[in-house]
């Protein structure tokens, strides 16, 4: 357990995105943590409420280019940056001592040259990817605690896994034939001038994309493939939604064995986690019930006592699926209750 008295020092690469912002919001009102640094090449002068009015009165950081000198003096350094950033970094701040939580999608895939396939570039780190640690604490809890380069999964991926996961470890379904609907809010494309984004094209509308493949999809499926043991199938199409922020994830599995009791299985597996709310039988979890939170909520429908099996996952797609699971990784990581600076309630309406 760390220390009352000594607070963990952290810098944050690339602040000025949503999940950067996000990120500073929930370590600025973590006991244990003290924000030391923020970076920004672009906006590097600038302060930081000056950009995020919210943070008025709570944070006086200025903007500053990255440094390895500066975040060297950190306990933990986080990347919230376009991938590729923290490739350049990594290997020199971990040599300088703080531990790594990167929130892009660096060091989520094992195979190096599957990322370079999915994200048009080639991996620029290789040598890490042994000592990276996929963040999902419900699923490597022990790993994260010793991990000095933690890999936080994307947002999709946390929805989905975690709502697929009893039931492939169970070895209950069909793993050819998964298929996950998922539909997120727009912030899920990130702080950046995008068509696609503006009110006028996303406002009154909802449409499809990534249908030929997704970027998310070869995380889901290394990840699925651990839990059943064995190579799956899934069909993932994820769908934008005219709203700022949350993710639904319905999820469909051709059950094997029709003679469990699924609600308790899901209650049973997800019973000691912190961050996971199984709901009762016949719920229907809502986007809006975890806004701001670090929850992931679930239900489990068998439809007309059928061979499918329907499970509905819901995360805030900034805090679950991204800034949120950071923090909760750090506090594994530093010894500290894992629900430290998490415990915020949703606001309603």
């Amino acid at each position: 357990m760390a220390e009352e008295s000594s607070l963990i020092k952290a810098g944050i690469v690339g602040a000025t995105g949503y999940t950067g912002v996000e990120l500073v919001r929930l370590l600025l009102a973590h006991p244990q943590v003290e924000l030391a640094a923020v970076t920004s090449r672009s906006d590097a002068g600038q302060r930081l409420d000056q950009m995020f009015p919210n943070l008025r009165g709570h944070c006086d950081l200025v903007f500053a280019a990255p440094d390895v000198k500066q975040l060297g003096r950190c306990d933990v350094v986080f990347f919230a940056t376009p991938h590729g950033v923290a490739h350049a970094m990594a290997a020199e701040l971990l040599a300088a001592g703080p531990r790594i939580i990167d929130l892009s999608a660096d060091f989520r895939l094992r195979d190096a040259e599957l990322w370079a396939q999915w994200y048009q570039q080639p991996h620029g780190a290789p040598e890490l990817l042994p000592k990276a640690v996929y963040g999902l604490p419900e699923i490597h809890r022990q790993q994260i605690a010793t991990a000095e380069l933690i890999a936080v999964p994307g947002c999709y991926p946390t929805a989905i896994t975690l709502g697929f996961l009893p039931l492939l470890e169970q070895g209950l379904v069909d793993v050819d034939h998964l298929i996950a609907d998922a539909k997120s809010g727009v912030s899920g494309a990130g702080r950046k001038a995008s068509v696609g984004s503006l009110l006028c094209e996303a406002g009154e509308n909802f449409k499809a994309y990534g249908v030929a493949g997704h970027r998310h999809l070869p995380e889901i499926l290394q990840t699925l493939n651990q839990l059943a043991g064995q190579s799956t199938q899934l069909s993932f199409v994820p769908h934008l939604l005219p709203m700022i922020r949350g993710i639904l994830a319905t999820l469909y599995a051709r059950l094997s064995d029709h003679s469990k009791d699924l609600q308790a299985i899901y209650e049973q597996r997800y019973a000691a986690e912190p961050f996971v709310d199984v709901m009762p039988a016949g719920s229907l979890p809502e986007t809006r019930s975890v806004r701001g939170s670090n929850l992931c909520r679930i239900a489990v429908h068998r439809p007309l006592g059928g061979d499918t099996a329907v499970v509905l996952s819901a995360i805030d797609n900034l805090v679950k699926g991204a800034s949120g699971q950071a923090v909760q990784n750090l506090n594994i990581m530093f010894g500290l209750p894992e629900t430290m600076g998490l415990q915020s309630i949703s606001g309603l309406p």
